[in-house]
C-alpha cells in the first residue's frame, strides 16, 4: 500500500515523504527504482513515446495492473492518490521545450495533486532544477550511467569530456578515486539534495532562473511555463518566506509577480483623491524605511496619493507596499530599464490610469522611471507634471514637489481600506475604524474591537472573527460537521472557493465551529487531494 505526504510546496515542487510497502523515501530523490517495483521492466505499454498519434497510444494503452502507474497526455488518467505515476520517454520532451510543458500541463491537469511523479531515465544534474520545478519527485540514474558509459563527466553546468574527471573541477569521492561512474551519480544527489534545501525555503525559482542559462531548452521551457499564466497562478502561493529575488528578464513574467500587478489594477481601490505623485522605489523595504521615502512623504504632507514606479512590479501603491511581493523583491540597481522592461510596466501603468482618472498626475522620477512614465502618459492620453527630471531627492527637486502641491488638500490616511480591496477584492467601510502599534506592526480596531492585524512577514490582513464579518463573500473554506481539533484535514473539507490559494488568509465555516487561518493548497487542490492539511487554523470559534 502507498502513501505520499507532502510536506513543503514551492508551485509545482514538493517535498514529502512516500511510503511503499516497507520502503520510506523523502522525495524528492535518485534511487534503483527496480528495486522499489520489481516488475516494472517486464510490463508491456509502459514505454509509448510522448508524440504518438492518440490512435496508437489507445491502442497498446497498457494494462491496469501495478505501481507505477503509466501515464500519457492521449491517456484517460486511472491514477488515484498516493499512486506513483511514471512518465515514459520524458527525457524526450526537452527536445521540443513548447511540448514539453503543454504536455505537462495536459498530465497535471488530469492526475491527482497528492501523486510522486516519476521520470525515468532523464535525471541529470544539469536539468535537476527543471524538472523538480516541473513537479517530478522521484528519478533514477539511468540517464547518469548512460553519460558514464558514454565518456561524459556530468556537472550541474552540464556535461563535459572524462578527462575532467581530474581537474580538480569536483573533489567528490568519485573524482578522489577516479570513478566516473560515482562521480555522476554524486553529483546527480547532490543537485537533488540543493534542490531540496531550495524548495524548504522557497527559492526553487532563484534558483531555476539561475541553473537554465546554460541550456536554451531550459530557458524556453520556464518561459513556455510563464506564458501560461492562469495555470501557473493557480499553483504560486500568494506570499513567500524571505526575499523574491528579480535578478533576471524572466522575473517581470513570474506568476506572483504577474498577480500583484493584476490585482493593482483590477481589485485595488484607491483613497479619495485627485491628486498622484509617482516615485522612485528604493532598495530598503518596505519603501517608507529609506531615507529617499522619508524625504518624499515629508514634502509631499499628505497632500497626493502616493505611486511607486518600480521593476519588475510595476506600480506599487503606498498603501500596499508592506504586501508581498512589494515589501520583499530585491532587484538589480544599474539605472537603466531596458526595453521589455519598459514596454511591461508602461503598459501596467497605462491600464491602471485608465481605470483610476486623476486631476493631476505628478511625475517626481528619473531615468528609466521617468521613461516608462513618459510612455504609459503617451499610451492613456494623460499629461504628465514634472517636479523633478534628476535626482529627486535633491533638496530642490524635493522643494519643487512641495511647491507643485501648494494648495492641495491633505486626504485621508486609509492604508486598511487599500490592502482590503487588494486582498479580499471588496469595498470595506473603514469609517470609525482605529490603529494601534507601530508601523508596519498594526491592529486596526473598530468600536473598540480588533477587527484586523498585519502579518509582518507577508504584510498581509489577518482578519478576526469580527474582521470576516466585514468581508462579504469569498475566501471561505467550508467544513463537513464536526470541531477541528487543529488544523483542518482535506478529508473534512466539502467546498473551497475557487479564488482561494496557498497562503491566503480564509474563515473556515462548519455546522458546529467556525475558524480562522491560512490556507495550505489552493482551492483547486484542496479538492482534488485525499490527504493533507487544508487550512493552517490559527482560532476556532464554537457555535
Amino acid at each position: 500500500m502507498n502513501r505520499f505526504n507532502i510536506k513543503k510546496r514551492d508551485g509545482l515542487a514538493r517535498t514529502g515523504i512516500f511510503q511503499v510497502d516497507e520502503t520510506t523515501l523523502d522525495l524528492p530523490m535518485a534511487m534503483a527504482v527496480e528495486t522499489l517495483f520489481p516488475e516494472l521492466d517486464a510490463r508491456d505499454g509502459t514505454n509509448m513515446p510522448l508524440c504518438a498519434p492518440p490512435a496508437l497510444v489507445k491502442h497498446y494503452s497498457p494494462g491496469n495492473e501495478g505501481q507505477p502507474v503509466t501515464i500519457h497526455p492521449h491517456l484517460d488518467n486511472r491514477a488515484q492518490s498516493s499512486d506513483c505515476v511514471i512518465v515514459a520517454g520524458w527525457q524526450t520532451a526537452f527536445l521540443n521545450p513548447r511540448n514539453y510543458v503543454d504536455w505537462l500541463i495536459t498530465l497535471k491537469e488530469k492526475t491527482p495533486v497528492d501523486t510522486v511523479w516519476y521520470a525515468p531515465a532523464s535525471a541529470l544534474p544539469s536539468n535537476m532544477h527543471i524538472l523538480c520545478y516541473s513537479g517530478f519527485d522521484l528519478f533514477d540514474f539511468r540517464a547518469v550511467d548512460l553519460k558514464t558509459a558514454r565518456k561524459q563527466f556530468c556537472t550541474p553546468e552540464g556535461e563535459f569530456p572524462a578527462d575532467a574527471l581530474g581537474s580538480g573541477i569536483c573533489t567528490c569521492t568519485g573524482c578522489q578515486q577516479k570513478n566516473l561512474k560515482l562521480h555522476n551519480r554524486q553529483a546527480l544527489l547532490h543537485e537533488i539534495a540543493l534542490v531540496t534545501r531550495f524548495i524548504g525555503e522557497s527559492r526553487l525559482r532563484d534558483l531555476v532562473e539561475s541553473r537554465c542559462r546554460l541550456n536554451a531548452a531550459h530557458v524556453a521551457i520556464l518561459r513556455h511555463l510563464d506564458n501560461q499564466y492562469p495555470f501557473m497562478e493557480l499553483r504560486i502561493p500568494v506570499a513567500r518566506s524571505g526575499v523574491m529575488r528579480a535578478n533576471s528578464g524572466e522575473s517581470l513574467q513570474r506568476a506572483e509577480v504577474r498577480r500583484f500587478a493584476e490585482r493593482v489594477i483590477t481589485r485595488y481601490i484607491p483613497p479619495k483623491t485627485d491628486v498622484a505623485v509617482l516615485l522612485p522605489c528604493s532598495a530598503k523595504k518596505p519603501y517608507s524605511l529609506s531615507q529617499s521615502h522619508r524625504k518624499f512623504q515629508l514634502a509631499i504632507a499628505g497632500r497626493a496619493h502616493e505611486l511607486i514606479v518600480t521593476s519588475p512590479l510595476g506600480l506599487v501603491p503606498r498603501e500596499l507596499e508592506c504586501v508581498y511581493p512589494a515589501g520583499h523583491y530585491d532587484v538589480p540597481v544599474t539605472g537603466y530599464w531596458d526595453a521589455e522592461e519598459c514596454a511591461v510596466i508602461a503598459g501596467i501603468l497605462a491600464c491602471y490610469f485608465k481605470r483610476h482618472a486623476y486631476r493631476r498626475i505628478i511625475a517626481h522620477l528619473e531615468g528609466g522611471a521617468l521613461r516608462v512614465a513618459r510612455m504609459a502618459a503617451d499610451q492613456c492620453g494623460i499629461t504628465l507634471e514634472y517636479s523633478c527630471l534628476e535626482h529627486p531627492t535633491s533638496d530642490s527637486a524635493l522643494n519643487a514637489l512641495d511647491s507643485a502641491l501648494a494648495g492641495e488638500r491633505r486626504i485621508k490616511d486609509d492604508r486598511l481600506h487599500g490592502m482590503v480591496s487588494y486582498q479580499f477584492d471588496c469595498d470595506l467601510d473603514t469609517k470609525g475604524t482605529t490603529v494601534r502599534g507601530h508601523y508596519p506592526e498594526l491592529f486596526y480596531s473598530k468600536k473598540n474591537v480588533q477587527i484586523f492585524s498585519i502579518d509582518t512577514g507577508t504584510g498581509l490582513l489577518r482578519p478576526t472573527f469580527d474582521g470576516w464579518n466585514l468581508i462579504p463573500k469569498g475566501y471561505r473554506v467550508y467544513i463537513d460537521d464536526f470541531i477541528p481539533e487543529g488544523d483542518v484535514l482535506i478529508p473534512g473539507v466539502v467546498k473551497a472557493d475557487p479564488e482561494i490559494r496557498d497562503g491566503d488568509e480564509v474563515l473556515v465555516i462548519g455546522a458546529r465551529a467556525h475558524a480562522t487561518g491560512r490556507a495550505a493548497l489552493p482551492a483547486d487542490e484542496i479538492l482534488r487531494s485525499r490527504r493533507g492539511v487544508a487550512v493552517h487554523v490559527r482560532k476556532i470559534k464554537r457555535l
